[in-house]
């Protein structure tokens, strides 16, 4: 079981958190603070393995709490909620492994608890992000969540579950660094992620891959490669 902690100096939104927390079977002893000293003190006398905090709490804000835990020996997961993204990339510099926006959304706290549980079970290392600019907001992204990448022009973008993100970085250069990561080239214009691959398909108009539901097209100098790719993680081709 994951005990928690919940701060946030408007009550309402402590107890909403809360409840949703509370649905959810892996989740053991909820503590709640109205303060960031609060929230301290609680850490002081509780065992938490993880904390939710809001940013923009009056005195010890959420980075300020979490400055401070960095520094015990084994200090609990931090996912921070708010409702604006300005503090994303300070927060992602004090090893958050999640970032919450307000209002929050059942399914995307589940899967904060999922990389809570990771963390714990394997001891997962911080997940890598990536920064990124959507419209004239700057935010970050975890790198584990990209299932695949388009190239356009010398720019990349990044395709998730929830959105789509353009980087000024050329798909060859990802295709180099992200290699290690599980990511690899299937044509010209794509670079895939191995664990988000769904199938890979055979057939008359040529071969393609599945890509948490896109169908993405595999040119014939990359097969061979990608096949192997994949028949060594159990993936095989459909006719």
């Amino acid at each position: 079981m994951i005990n928690v902690l919940v701060a946030d100096d408007e009550l309402p939104a402590v107890e909403e958190l809360a409840f949703l927390l509370g649905r959810d079977e892996r989740i053991g002893a909820i503590h709640r603070a109205s303060s960031g000293a609060e929230a301290l003190r609680t850490l002081e006398t509780e065992s938490v393995d993880a904390v939710f905090l809001d940013i923009h709490m009056p005195a010890l804000s959420g980075l300020d709490i979490a400055r401070a835990i960095s520094r015990s020996s084994s200090p609990p997961a931090v996912v921070f909620v708010t409702a604006d993204e300005d503090c994303a990339l300070e927060a992602f510099d004090l090893a958050a492994i999640d970032y919450l926006l307000k209002p929050l959304r059942a399914e995307r706290l589940s899967r904060s608890v999922d990389r809570i549980s990771e963390l714990i079970k394997d001891g997962t290392p911080a997940p890598e992000m990536i920064t990124v600019d959507l419209g004239s907001t700057t935010r970050m992204i975890r790198r584990d969540d990209v299932t695949y990448v388009q190239a356009q022009g010398d720019y990349a973008r990044l395709h998730t579950a929830e959105a789509s993100y353009l980087i000024r970085v050329p798909l060859s250069d990802l295709e180099q660094k992200w290699a290690d990561a599980g990511f690899i080239r299937i044509h010209r214009s794509y670079l895939i992620a191995l664990n988000h691959v769904q199938h890979l398909k055979l057939s008359a108009t040529g071969p393609s891959v599945a890509v948490a539901g896109a169908e993405l097209p595999i040119s014939r100098r990359h097969l061979p490669s990608v096949r192997d790719k994949l028949q060594s993680t159990r993936i095989r081709p459909q006719g």
